[in-house]
C-alpha cells in the first residue's frame, strides 16, 4: 500500500502545474492533501474519479484558506472530520480515516508565523491534538499520521538552525512537543530509513530557497510503534514541484 502526503498550497494552482498528470503516473492508493484552499465543488472531480479515487474533503469556512482532503482507492470503514472543537474545525485541519488495518490521520497543523496570537493558537492546537491521539489510540492502536506539522524537529531538519532558533516552526516548545510524541509510542518514519542531512519538504519561495536547497523538513509520516513493523519505505519526493512543499511517500505491507 502506497500513501503520499502533500501540502499543495492550493489544489487549483497545483492542478495548473501538472498535479493530475503526476498523480496518474504515481498512482498512490491514498493521497493526503493539505492547504487545498478550495471546496470540493470548486474543482473538477472527474479526473480523480476516473483514477478510482473517492474524494473526502474538510474545507475551512474562510474562502481560499487551509483545508485538507483525502483521495483514496480504498473504501474506509469510517471517516470523521475535525476534532470536535469548533475553533479548530472551522479551519479545516484534520480528517480521521479508519481503514481495516489501521487508522490514518491527515493533519494540517497551524503556523505561528503571523504573530503571537497564532503562535498561542498553535500551542493550544498541539495540546488538543495530543489528547485527540490518546482518544483515538484507545479505539485503534495502529495509527498513521501524515501531514504538514509546521515544525522542524531537529537541527538536521532545517538549513540554518542557529539563525532560526527563535523562528516559529523551530521554537523549543514546538520541538519538545515532537520529542514527547516520539518518546510516547510514535516514530518519525522518514528518519527510520534516512539519516542523511539536507533533506527538506518546504522552501521559502520569496527568497528562491528551493534552488539553493535552503529548506525545512516540516511534512511527516508518523506511525505508532505497533504499526512501524509493517512500514517498508518512506521517502521525500523533492523533485516534484507543484507547490512550495513537496510530497512525502510511505509504503506499508498488508
Amino acid at each position: 500500500m502506497k500513501l503520499i502526503t502533500y501540502n499543495v498550497n492550493g489544489i487549483r494552482a497545483a492542478i495548473k502545474k501538472g498535479f493530475i498528470n503526476w498523480l496518474e503516473e504515481e498512482q498512490p492508493d491514498i493521497i493526503c492533501l493539505q492547504e487545498v484552499k478550495a471546496s470540493l465543488d470548486e474543482i473538477d472531480q472527474q479526473p480523480f474519479l476516473k483514477m478510482g479515487y473517492q474524494c473526502h474533503w474538510h474545507q475551512a469556512e474562510k474562502k481560499g484558506y487551509s483545508g485538507v482532503a483525502i483521495f483514496s482507492k480504498i473504501t474506509p470503514v469510517l471517516v470523521t472530520y475535525g476534532m470536535g472543537i469548533p475553533a479548530y474545525d472551522v479551519e479545516g485541519r484534520l480528517i480521521t480515516f479508519y481503514l481495516p488495518e489501521f487508522c490514518l490521520l491527515n493533519v494540517y497543523m497551524p503556523s505561528g508565523t503571523t504573530g503571537e496570537i497564532r503562535q498561542q493558537f498553535k500551542y493550544q492546537w498541539l495540546e488538543s491534538f495530543s489528547r485527540y491521539l490518546d482518544e483515538i489510540s484507545q479505539k485503534q492502536p495502529y495509527l498513521l499520521i501524515g501531514g504538514d506539522f509546521n515544525i522542524a524537529h531537529r537541527e538536521i531538519d532545517i538549513h540554518n538552525p542557529v539563525a532560526n532558533k527563535n523562528s516559529s516552526g523551530f521554537l523549543p516548545q514546538e520541538r519538545a512537543w515532537l520529542d514527547k510524541l516520539f518518546n510516547h509510542g510514535f516514530v518519525d518514519l522518514f528518519r527510520v530509513f534516512h539519516k542523511e542531512p539536507h533533506r527538506y519538504t518546504w522552501w521559502n519561495q520569496r527568497v528562491n530557497a528551493r534552488a539553493r536547497n535552503l529548506g525545512w523538513r516540516i511534512d511527516y509520516w508518523i506511525a505508532s510503534n505497533l504499526l512501524q513493523s509493517k512500514v517498508t519505505n518512506c521517502n521525500i519526493l523533492e523533485h516534484i514541484v507543484h507547490s512550495d512543499h513537496c510530497p512525502v511517500m510511505v509504503e506499508i505491507s498488508k
